[in-house]
């Protein structure tokens, strides 16, 4: 990879940002929503076990069959959806790694969407509360039972931009051969 592709890779992961705000109605292309799902799919699994499938749903009234099922209402306004499912599925000895995998996964497609000129937020806990959306979902589209649906990315064109969270400084969270003799408890 050169410096300008490597750079360039920074660039856009540090410039990601939630997008929670509404959608232009313009359609994903099959080919975009194609290429995000391959960039999750390429993500690392623990002990290859692959357990995380994805559904990407573009078709108008599938759609707003999952966004009825979504109280309190988020992504309304998105012309497409990435629903995320694992299978918790032992890896080594007594192990599970689906959560590890789904999240990188996630992180891949965000990315992706990203690169590819849409916005998107991660919404896992709005889903798996106790309310269970993430089921209903799974029901509209036929998901089988040995699969959870977990997570739900909404693609799009932002309608607004974007705000940039307020983060600690570097210093706070990150160190360099070991955690700051100044900061132990």
């Amino acid at each position: 990879m050169s410096i300008q592709n490597a750079q360039a890779m920074l660039d856009l992961i540090l410039s990601r940002r939630s997008y929670r705000g509404p959608y232009k109605p313009d359609r994903v292309p099959r080919e975009h929503l194609a290429a995000i799902l391959e960039a999750g799919l390429a993500a690392p699994s623990g002990c290859n076990k692959q357990t995380t499938s994805l559904i990407a749903v573009d078709d108008p009234a599938l759609l707003e069959r999952i966004k009825a099922a979504i109280d309190p209402p988020v992504a309304q306004t998105a012309p497409a959806m990435i629903c995320v499912l694992t299978r918790r599925i032992i890896a080594y000895r007594d192990r599970c790694f689906a959560t590890q995998d789904y999240a990188a996964a996630i992180e891949n497609m965000l990315l992706a969407i990203e690169a590819l000129g849409y916005r998107s937020c991660w919404y896992e806990g709005h889903i798996t509360d106790a309310d269970r959306i993430g089921d209903k979902i799974a029901r509209i589209l036929h998901v089988p039972d040995d699969y959870e649906l977990v997570c739900i990315l909404p693609v799009g064109i932002a309608e607004e931009g974007a705000r940039a969270p307020q983060k600690k400084p570097f210093g706070q969270r990150a160190w360099l051969n070991g955690f700051p003799a100044s900061e132990k408890k």
